[in-house]
């Protein structure tokens, strides 16, 4: 086979099966020659290689006949050697294509993937490695020509419900699958799993990355593997290992159909899929890292370094690198594989970890920078759900709020606060110190507008560019925050060290879960309840981690991203006390489900809708009188009503807060002159039906540390039962 062959026009970069031949391209702009290397099988001894052509302007391109689907390659990038510029262009290194959709496996942690380009110290440079990593390296695969998936749920914002979960973790355990699919896929393409789903009120999965993924250094040293995937080998190809072992053994097309089908099939049952991912940093981690793709293609076209060291990488996420959003081809590669994502494999969505990095101009964040400009001018991405873990580790890094519309941002402003008001604030208060007042909590409830109700647009970015969460992955789950004091990470082998010290939890008196005494466990119990309830009825978008809809443990590891076993896996074999847990949780996301009160399509303005008689929200003080002002600022008052019109058209929803550990008298409002019907009390162990009704005004009382939901319909209809 000759060395040289036509290259046809237009050439998009990547591996793309053209009549009986594949074309390659590779942006390269300071390389002097690309090798393409196509290898039989996973067999890297019979390796054959073929000259690109350099096209200008960077591109390097080729087209090979013969070569069809299945086809193992890489890339050798020869270039100069000047480690204190930056360049660290090395044959000796195969590479692994930026665009590849599809790999072969996780590269093997050998000497032969490192290459320096300096001393420990740095005080000297190092020559270039002359080992040939090609027999540890991941091959990328030629794959078919995908089809545009048509089909989505479009699940409108005031109607979306998130559950964030892994993959494999989420059906690791689960009886109801079929063994062989247990932790894959399929597995969660299955129907024991999508009827779980539905059953719970869930209308959007946001699963934790599934994108190829390779282990850090320092884990596989002690033995332990990167579970949570933020550790990204290919922004194309799905992660080989959560595909069924027939998928594996059928080759990496058949996992990708896989994918695709689990898509299709939560798609069918009208659930959107979300996928988390790490456009932030690569696997290759800082500079004393394996070579494995873009820092031997070229370093200085996708990493940031220092302003004044370009042989230094500068690092905003904590992970040795961070890609620059300031390079085109940096831009072209995220762009290129969200829509990939979005219109081949069909996702719904993305939640970007880390996206102030996305959004740098160095060390400065630009609200408008041009990536984000053209996801969202994008006429495929613009349309998705497009969310953002806003903050990263760098330079004026915390930026919650600050992103355009219509992308929205977890908030964490709110997790704080609910976790400040319902357990950090009571252990305070338990030890005879007193809480926060009301004004964060009354915020965080009504929408965050303090956050997302600013902009050009009246109405900023809107209720639902709020991401509310109580916790996520990363940090305690919702039973370890109420069971335990401290972080207890010794199973990550780093001597506790990993993982946040400010946890905002409460043990109630007894650390962890085995043996706690009876009242400990209720308490408990409650407080869960409690931030389920503020969770799912507060103004924005839920997001629910999963496992806590019936308080799955951790053991109280808060940084598991390494535990890929069943400290992590989801336990199904649930205990009376979570099985009416889950019933809490799918009665609250019923009702919210259920009520247009409790999804406004704006924040409060304090005025009426047309000519209704209540304002579109208001708040009280415990004796049913509008909240005086001096009582915003009083740390000593804890209890809050919140009254939501349902317009004259549906049903009010009064929501009270008892944040003071002692029970409260109180007086109803007036409302609309209905009667209030309680429909749950966080007191209870599970909803209770036919409970009673209470006139306007009626005196009533609420159990510490607890929270009550009633609904008022918009006219007469019933007779009150006589108040307490």
């Amino acid at each position: 086979m000759p060395t040289e062959h036509a290259v046809r026009s237009p050439v998009a970069a990547g591996a793309h099966v053209v009549g009986s031949g594949t074309d390659f391209a590779l942006m390269a702009p300071h390389a002097s020659s690309v090798m393409l290397c196509l290898f039989d099988g996973d067999d890297t001894s019979g390796e054959r290689r073929f000259a690109l052509h350099s096209l200008g302007q960077g591109l390097w391109a080729g087209h090979v006949p013969g070569v069809s689907v299945g086809q193992r390659y890489g890339y050798r990038v020869a270039g100069r050697w000047a480690p204190e510029l930056g360049l660290l262009h090395n044959p000796a290194k195969l590479l692994l294509d930026p665009y590849a959709k599809a790999v072969t496996r996780a590269p093997i942690l050998d000497g032969a993937l490192f290459s320096p380009g300096f001393s420990l110290d740095r005080s000297r440079i190092l020559d270039p490695d002359p080992l040939d990593s090609a027999p540890f390296m991941s091959l990328g695969v030629v794959t078919e020509p995908e089809e545009s998936v048509t089909h989505h749920p479009r699940i409108p914002w005031r109607n979306t419900v998130i559950y964030e979960c892994h993959v494999k973790g989420i059906t690791a355990l689960c009886e109801g699958i079929p063994e062989e699919l247990r932790g894959t896929y399929a597995g969660l393409a299955h129907p024991a799993a999508v009827d779980y789903l539905k059953r719970l009120g869930i209308t959007a999965v946001e699963l934790l990355p599934i994108q190829a993924k390779m282990d850090e250094t320092f884990l596989a040293d002690i033995g332990l593997t990167n579970y949570w995937g933020y550790s990204t080998l290919d922004f194309f190809a799905p992660e080989p290992s959560y595909a069924t072992q027939a998928a594996q053994e059928a080759g990496p097309q058949a996992v990708i159909d896989e994918v695709k089908g689990m898509v299709a099939a939560l798609h069918e049952a009208g659930i959107e899929v979300i996928l988390d991912v790490v456009y932030n940093h690569t696997c290759e981690g800082g500079g004393d890292g394996p070579t494995i793709s873009w820092r031997g293609i070229d370093n200085t076209s996708y990493y940031m370094a220092q302003p004044d060291n370009p042989g230094r990488l500068m690092d905003t996420t904590g992970c040795g690198n961070s890609l620059d959003f300031r390079r085109r081809s940096v831009l072209l590669l995220a762009l290129n594989s969200l829509r990939y994502w979005a219109d081949k494999i069909g996702v719904d969505g993305f939640r970007f970890d880390l996206a102030v990095t996305l959004g740098r101009n160095g060390e400065h964040f630009d609200t408008n920078h041009p990536f984000l400009m053209a996801m969202l001018t994008d006429p495929i991405l613009g349309s998705l759900k497009l969310v953002n873990e806003p903050w990263d580790l760098g330079p004026f890094g915390w930026r919650t709020g600050q992103f355009p519309a219509p992308m929205a941002d977890w908030n964490d402003h709110f997790r704080n606060t609910m976790r400040s008001f319902w357990v950090a604030d009571p252990r305070v208060l338990a030890h005879g110190g007193s809480g926060g007042d009301l004004r964060d909590i009354a915020t965080r409830l009504a929408g965050s507008a303090d956050l997302f109700g600013h902009g050009r647009i009246p109405g900023g970015r809107g209720v639902y560019a709020s991401i509310n969460f109580i916790t996520a992955h990363d940090g305690f789950t919702l039973h370890d925050l109420v069971s335990y004091d401290a972080k207890h990470n010794e199973a990550n082998r780093e001597d506790n060290r990993d993982g946040t010290t400010n946890n905002l939890s409460w043990n109630f008196g007894f650390e962890g879960a085995t043996d706690a005494p009876g009242p400990v466990k209720a308490e408990r119990r409650k407080a869960m309840r409690n931030l389920l309830g503020t969770l799912i009825l507060s103004a924005g978008t839920p997001m629910i981690t999963a496992g806590d809809e019936f308080g799955r443990t951790q053991k109280g590891n808060n940084n598991a991203y390494c535990q890929d076993n069943e400290l992590t896996w989801v336990n199904w074999d649930l205990a009376p006390w979570q099985r009416d847990l889950w019933e809490t949780t799918a009665f609250l996301l019923r009702l919210r489900r259920e009520s247009n009160a409790c999804r406004p399509t704006g924040f409060y303005t304090e005025t009426s809708y047309k000519d209704d008689v209540l304002t579109d929200l208001d708040w009280f003080d415990a004796e049913g009188n509008t909240m005086p002002q001096y009582l915003w600022f009083d740390r000593g008052y804890r209890t809050i009503q919140m009254l939501r019109s349902g317009r004259g058209k549906d049903n009010d929803v009064l929501v009270i807060l008892n944040g003071s550990p002692h029970d409260k008298e109180i007086h109803l409002p007036e409302g609309r002159g209905t009667i209030f019907r309680l429909a749950w009390d966080s007191a209870w162990e599970r909803p209770k039906a036919n409970q009673p009704s209470y006139a306007p005004g009626a005196r009533t009382s609420i159990g510490a540390l607890s929270m009550q939901v009633y609904t008022a319909p918009p006219k007469p209809r019933e007779t009150a039962a006589p108040a307490d």
